[in-house]
């Protein structure tokens, strides 16, 4: 197998809308300490430093600071890209693309995503460059373990993507499950930087017009503003991996979550420890003695300025809170 140089592109745009209050403008979920002791953001760094030769960072402006102390406190070098404004996923990887040489194979990944099983993250990974340098772009499709309603479906047959799917309800979810050839939709992906390239210019070439543009504007991997406000800012899935012929899903068996929502917070908390009482009750952000009465599966969330009070299945509507304090244009989300 040719010897590729092998880049791990961190995506760090998020803000965590429905991790509010814990997660804010100024510090979005991937920096929160509350995950043993590590933010999201380092144990993404560190489980890909056995598997990439560089590290390249797409970042904001209001972010990047929080992504350099992480890595000046473990010596990374790494390649810096800042967005002036959020323009999704499709601009964010392509500012990687052309900041890499031709055949660099990019891992690109989430940076507030838990992963377990190490050694089968590797195996998935290994897979996915020998793909990749195949000419292929690669999606890492999880074999989901319930019938969750919070994430995309990938169906499949064998390592061909056969439809991408919205985040479906309970029925349809239960359905995908029994079928047995549906995986969670990662995210996660890995291709040759020319390739992508290519397929953007095909399949969303204002995109792929107007990032370059930008691109080539960068001082010191600083974007330009009105430059930037040209890109359309539409996902990396809508753009290239619903429409390409050179799509190829690797069916990956390690532990994965998004943490994406309090559900999701309370079911990894709970699997390191994380105290609740006999009905489910849970305290996060603070060690003040929080007694539940009369309920259960419920979530309580302390911070300096805000609280949060939720039962468990209700993690999806944290989003509405968040919207609401958007329009009101709140200090409460900085």
């Amino acid at each position: 197998m040719e010897n590729h140089s092998i880049t791990h592109v961190i995506l760090t745009g998020g803000v965590g809308s429905r991790l509010w209050p814990l997660s804010r403008k100024s510090k979005p979920k991937q920096y929160l300490d509350i995950f043993d002791g590590k933010s999201l953001f380092e144990m993404t760094v560190d489980r890909n430093r056995n598997i990439a030769d560089k590290v390249m960072v797409v970042g904001n402006i209001d972010n990047c600071h929080l992504s350099k102390n992480v890595l000046e406190k473990s010596d990374t070098a790494y390649i810096d890209i800042i967005e002036s404004t959020p323009r999704n996923t499709a601009a964010a990887i392509a500012f990687a693309a052309f900041a890499s040489n031709d055949d660099d194979i990019l891992i690109v990944t989430p940076s507030d995503h838990i992963i377990g099983q190490m050694q089968l993250y590797e195996d998935a990974i290994q897979e996915a460059i020998e793909k990749a340098s195949k000419g292929f772009i690669v999606t890492f499709g999880i074999v989901p373990t319930k019938p969750e309603t919070g994430y995309g479906y990938i169906e499949r047959k064998g390592d061909n993507v056969v439809s991408f799917r919205e985040k479906p309800n309970q029925v349809s979810a239960r359905d995908f499950i029994a079928k047995g050839n549906f995986l969670w939709n990662s995210g996660m992906f890995c291709f040759k930087a020319s390739v992508f390239l290519e397929e953007l210019k095909v399949y969303a070439p204002e995109v792929y017009e107007t990032s370059k543009l930008a691109w080539e504007n960068h001082k010191d991997g600083n974007l330009d503003l009105e430059l930037s406000l040209n890109i359309p800012s539409i996902s990396v899935d809508y753009a290239i991996m619903e429409r390409s012929k050179k799509i190829k899903v690797v069916s990956s068996h390690f532990e994965w979550s998004d943490l994406g929502s309090f559900e999701s917070v309370y079911d990894y908390l709970i699997s390191i420890g994380h105290p609740v009482d006999e009905n489910g009750n849970m305290v996060i952000g603070t060690n003040n003695y929080t007694a539940f009465i009369g309920i259960k599966d419920t979530i309580f969330v302390h911070t300096d300025t805000a609280n949060l009070i939720l039962k468990k299945e209700f993690s999806q509507d944290v989003k509405s809170v968040y919207n609401a304090l958007e329009r009101d244009q709140s200090d409460l989300l900085n």
